[in-house]
């Protein structure tokens, strides 16, 4: 069971270059089997060039120690720990330096909902995160950054807001599995990209109208959805 989540975590990694998604060595993707208490993350610094099954390394949900693999985990493991706590319902968590989500990052500014396509994603404004205080920084950057993510959310169920923006840093999406939160990754950046455009474009533009809003989000995740196939 657990070589099958390193499979799967190998197999999502490897999506974000297919989806031009990271560059270099940024980025990671990790899973978990809830059952076990066992996390699946990528190395720290590993190529996705030549990244195999043996560059996922398995770590303990409560205390993130290692349990498997010989190389040490990806820096941001204490994030993705924080999130897996506080949601039960999350089971993939991508992280990316994405051009377009990250520039929304680095302005420090939420993503507004401008169009349908944010809509069929989240109903909500993509949300930035606050600053981290110097003292958090120094004692526990990657720990506290989940959970200033937590506090961002601001009591949304996690599959109502899927993704959010790290301030000055990059942005974090989950989803039920590793493979949706890649989709979550990838649609983000298509929606910031939009946005970016879009203010260009007219800088007072949006907000969406509620009723598209609405529709869009509830065709797609709502208790009577109908996009897709049965």
């Amino acid at each position: 069971m657990l070589e099958a989540l390193r499979e799967q975590v190998l197999a999502a990694n490897l999506a974000l270059v297919t989806h031009r998604l990271v560059k270099l060595t940024w980025g990671n993707v990790s899973g978990i089997d809830r059952a076990r208490g066992v996390m699946a993350i990528k190395a720290s610094g590993v190529s996705y060039e030549t990244m195999t099954v043996d560059d996922v390394v398995l770590v303990d949900l409560d205390d993130g120690s290692v349990l498997q693999g010989e190389r040490r985990p990806s820096t941001d493991t204490p994030t993705h720990l924080a999130l897996y706590r506080a949601y039960d319902s999350i089971g993939g968590i991508v992280h990316t330096h994405s051009t377009w989500a990250t520039a929304w990052a680095q302005a420090e500014r939420d993503i507004p909902v401008l169009g349908t396509t944010h809509a069929d994603l989240t109903a909500e404004p993509i949300p930035v995160t606050r600053a981290l205080t110097p003292q958090e920084i120094d004692e526990d950057y990657e720990g506290v950054t989940g959970a200033v993510i937590v506090q961002a959310l601001a009591g949304r169920a996690p599959d109502e807001l899927p993704c959010a923006l790290v301030r000055s840093h990059a942005p974090f999406c989950w989803g039920a599995d590793p493979g949706a939160a890649v989709a979550t990754a990838v649609t983000l950046e298509e929606v910031a990209r939009l946005a970016l455009l879009s203010v260009i474009l007219d800088p007072d533009a949006g907000p969406l109208q509620a009723g598209l809003r609405a529709k869009h989000f509830e065709r797609k995740h709502g208790p009577r959805a109908y996009y897709g196939q049965p």
